[in-house]
């Protein structure tokens, strides 16, 4: 494996979005070794709780992809007990204020400080990769997706958190706004070819990587592939010669 094979494997977020904890520990097997990232949802979580995030860990850092939007107290209790799973990084809304993300990212640092744990990164979503421009103009916000985006962004950085979730068209206009080692977490990557699914704001591994992502985002098109880790391989390979 190349250098710049082993680094794009370490940017990379595997999604175990699976229904049930053997198909989840089977893929991460698999998987094991070939990329950086496990991100775990709302679906595996809710099906089968915290006790497979940390078994998980124990294998590679977990993504724990939970979304956090309540009120400050509510999310600050969650973030602890998300810490307490092992994952590496959490996120919550940024739609839910400077408050609530000031609050998550507090209770994340003590509860790793009284774990005696390095503290998990805390990152925001902004606008969901779902959302197109039609939906978008359904909701409360004005301008177009990149550019709300832009501003939750501008907020998560103003609220101590290390970074977002975004799509690949936000990612420079993120790192102009908030510095080099803010987070950028981009779902929504389709390698070429692929079907968008109930994606609309979509990039390729490639123009992901360029545009600076820190971490890619990959769910359906390896863990529905007739072989998950030939496309996960065909994803690297792409990433390594942009």
């Amino acid at each position: 494996m190349t250098p710049r094979e082993t680094a794009a494997r370490d940017r990379i977020g595997v999604a175990l979005d699976f229904g049930t904890a053997p198909e989840a520990r089977d893929f991460a097997a698999r998987m094991k070794g070939r990329c950086g990232w496990f991100k775990i949802g709302l679906e595996l979580f809710v099906a089968e709780g915290p006790a497979l995030v940390s078994e998980i860990a124990r294998s590679g850092k977990v993504f724990l992809d939970l979304k956090l939007h309540d009120i400050p107290n509510t999310v600050a209790a969650a973030a602890r007990a998300a810490v307490r799973t092992g994952a590496s990084l959490v996120n919550v809304h940024a739609s839910g204020g400077r408050e609530m993300m000031v609050a998550a990212r507090a209770a994340v640092a003590e509860e790793a400080a009284r774990l005696g744990r390095e503290r998990p990164a805390v990152i925001a979503v902004t606008i969901l990769t779902s959302l197109g421009p039609e939906a978008f103009a359904e909701l409360p916000f004005s301008g177009d997706p990149s550019a709300a985006a832009l501003r939750l962004s501008q907020l998560a950085a103003a609220s101590g958190l290390d970074g977002v979730v975004c799509s690949a068209a936000e990612v420079a206009a993120v790192r102009a706004a908030c510095g080099p080692a803010f987070l950028t977490v981009v779902p929504g990557i389709r390698p070429r070819g692929s079907e968008a699914g109930d994606q609309k704001r979509i990039a390729t591994p490639g123009a992901a990587l360029s545009a600076g992502a820190s971490i890619l985002v990959v769910g359906r098109p390896v863990t529905r592939a007739a072989d998950p880790v030939a496309a996960l391989d065909a994803i690297v390979e792409e990433m390594a010669g942009a």
